[in-house]
């Protein structure tokens, strides 16, 4: 179980293998629409995963994708051309899902974000209307069949293109002297391969360099694995928290009661430090050298 970092902070045990955060239905949806997700416990089990649709081995984020209830994602013209190939007789219940064999159509009495999603999107195909039952709709209206993205296989996940480790142990040597000196392309020959930096190389899950840098495992993010259990001091919290509201989509969303509590802490602050400073300067008053008669050096006339 985890918190999501989106504004509704759901608690979820959904994990995105992509960003390796914790998501909701909300930002499946909204967010993560390319990305894979399963459950946190099937992540700790097995990290590794495939980018790519199961149905044409191509990248999910080269064209639609739909997800399912059960959360497997496909290609939106991969799902429809399998559904379409389907005997006209079958049952609704043998549309089923191509990895983990469960029903495509939503229960009636499904609430969710992600069903509402696939619902939206599978009232536009008769194939699915009849499984949803809803009346069919006309050729003209129907929407059609996309284009089943075909293609080459992409190279295996997390091998460099050339497929030689010693070519990428020299590529990274060669980067790290490209970002010192400022030139803008490096090369390195070994035998018959050629590596060019003009062009972005193949990574794994697509990312370059820039957006592995970027990352904020490699930043520091303080909900990272390393910093997790790190003892914070303790004005960490009022720091995080000032940020926090001090965000711009934080002010927008603020409204009277927000205001309100803003000024009450401000207003218990300023007591509060009043009190500090009034119970520390009340030791002065009992300081026998600030009275005259006690101090020997004062001399007071007629004494």
């Amino acid at each position: 179980m985890g918190l999501c970092k989106c504004p509704k902070r759901k608690v979820t045990n959904q994990f995105c293998f992509e960003h390796r955060v914790n998501v909701c239905e909300h930002c499946m949806v909204n967010s993560h629409k390319k990305c894979v997700v399963q459950s946190y416990l099937a992540w700790l089990q097995d990290s590794d995963y495939s980018p790519d649709c199961s149905f044409c081995n191509s990248p999910l984020s080269e064209d639609e994708c739909v997800r399912l209830t059960c959360y497997c994602l496909y290609h939106w013209s991969c799902l429809d051309n399998h559904c379409r190939n389907l005997p006209a007789n079958t049952a609704p219940a043998g549309y089923t899902c191509h990895q983990c064999d469960s029903a495509i159509f939503p229960p009636d009495n499904l609430v969710s974000p992600v069903a509402d999603h696939l619902r939206k999107i599978l009232q536009d195909v008769n194939w699915a209307r009849a499984g949803l039952g809803l009346p069919l709709l006309d050729d003209s209206v129907e929407r059609k069949p996309g284009t089943v993205p075909v293609g080459p296989r992409p190279t295996p996940e997390g091998e460099d293109k050339a497929g030689d480790p010693i070519n990428l142990a020299h590529e990274l040597i060669a980067a790290k002297k490209v970002g010192r000196s400022g030139s803008t392309s490096q090369t390195w020959k070994g035998g018959e391969t050629v590596v060019s930096f003009d062009t972005p190389t193949s990574r794994r899950m697509g990312a370059d360099l820039a957006d592995l840098a970027a990352s904020p495992l490699i930043t520091g993010d303080p909900d990272s694995d390393a910093n997790k259990y790190k003892r914070r001091a303790p004005t960490d919290f009022l720091f995080r928290w000032l940020r926090t509201i001090m965000k711009p989509s934080a002010q927008r969303r603020r409204g009277f009661g927000g205001y309100t509590m803003l000024i009450l802490t401000i207003i218990i602050g300023l007591l509060t430090l009043a009190a500090i400073f009034s119970y520390l300067g009340r030791g002065s008053y009992d300081d026998p050298m600030l009275d005259p008669l006690n101090n020997p050096n004062i001399r007071v006339g007629g004494m």
